[in-house]
């Protein structure tokens, strides 16, 4: 079994990384197969990932350059199953709305809380939206339109389609806010909550049942059986505490500029680059990555 080492550097790090490659080079003894201006792999005879991964870290002294250390064979996947707030969109949408109405401090600190592990998803969900009793519905519209594409979704998205994988959006937000980002970006599946609206108003409600958790690792297992993709071929990525039983379901599951104790129960992180990390991370050259 080899391994397959992927450096990938921060936007603002990129001019440096030759330097940062020739010092993990000396480390691993093996030379950089460069995949584009901001990423390059190391292929190693089978050892230790995590020993691997410690010396590459020790070798970028803290450098804004992330890593990712996995088996060689394989990298390519089939289903792509990705998160929506703070990962394809640079949003929480909750949050948006919160500031449109007057309610962003009461809000916007339930969902830290609650991304980071530290409040029960379902409970904090309830909260939230109960506080949005009797919101206009129109307010909702306009909180979509601040919505903020993460940099490389659209790459991501459109580079796995091309080359056949499944693509979809599961989200334990809603789907007024997830439905017109996945058509906008082609992923083939949506799966999020639905706000409960009558009379122009939302009820401060959520229509069961609820995207929790174990619900979205549900989805990536129904999703896989559904389009035969073994699990070790099948990709994920978010940002909460709620996307971990997702994340360590599938066969790479990458915890996206998340909290720390988040990133390190996921096993993989990408802490400072784009979206495009994630075909980085597969063995895509940045030539071949769809615009």
């Amino acid at each position: 079994m080899r391994l397959a080492v992927t450096v990938i550097a921060a936007e603002r790090e990129r001019t440096n990384l030759p330097r940062h490659a020739a010092a993990v080079a000396t480390r691993l003894a093996t030379e950089p197969l460069w995949l584009g201006p901001a990423a390059c792999d190391f292929v190693l005879a089978a050892q230790d990932p995590v020993a691997v991964e410690a010396e590459v870290r020790t070798a970028l002294h803290n450098a804004a350059v992330d890593v990712l250390v996995q088996r060689a064979a394989g990298r390519r996947k089939r289903l792509l199953v990705a998160d929506l707030e703070a990962t394809v969109i640079e949003n929480e949408m909750l949050d948006e709305l919160a500031d449109l109405i007057g309610l962003y401090p009461r809000i916007a600190e339930i969902t830290r809380r609650a991304m980071n592990g530290e409040i029960d998803f379902v409970a904090a969900l309830e909260r939230r939206v109960a506080l949005l009793a009797g919101v206009e519905e129109g307010m909702l519209a306009a909180a979509a339109a601040r919505i903020r594409i993460a940099g490389g979704a659209a790459s991501l998205v459109a580079t796995m389609r091309r080359d056949g994988a499944v693509t979809a959006l599961v989200s334990g937000g809603f789907t007024v806010f997830a439905e017109p980002v996945a058509k906008a970006l082609g992923f083939d599946h949506v799966i999020a909550n639905r706000l409960e609206v009558v009379s122009g108003r939302v009820l401060g409600s959520v229509r069961p049942p609820l995207v929790t958790p174990e619900a979205k690792r549900e989805a990536l297992l129904a999703l896989a059986a559904a389009h035969a993709v073994p699990l070790a071929e099948t990709l994920a990525v978010g940002d909460g505490a709620n996307d971990l039983p997702l994340l360590r379901t599938a066969g790479l599951g990458v915890a996206f500029h998340a909290k720390p104790r988040v990133a390190a129960a996921a096993g993989f992180r990408l802490d400072h680059a784009d979206l495009c990390g994630l075909l980085y991370a597969q063995g895509y050259r940045q030539q071949d990555f769809v615009a």
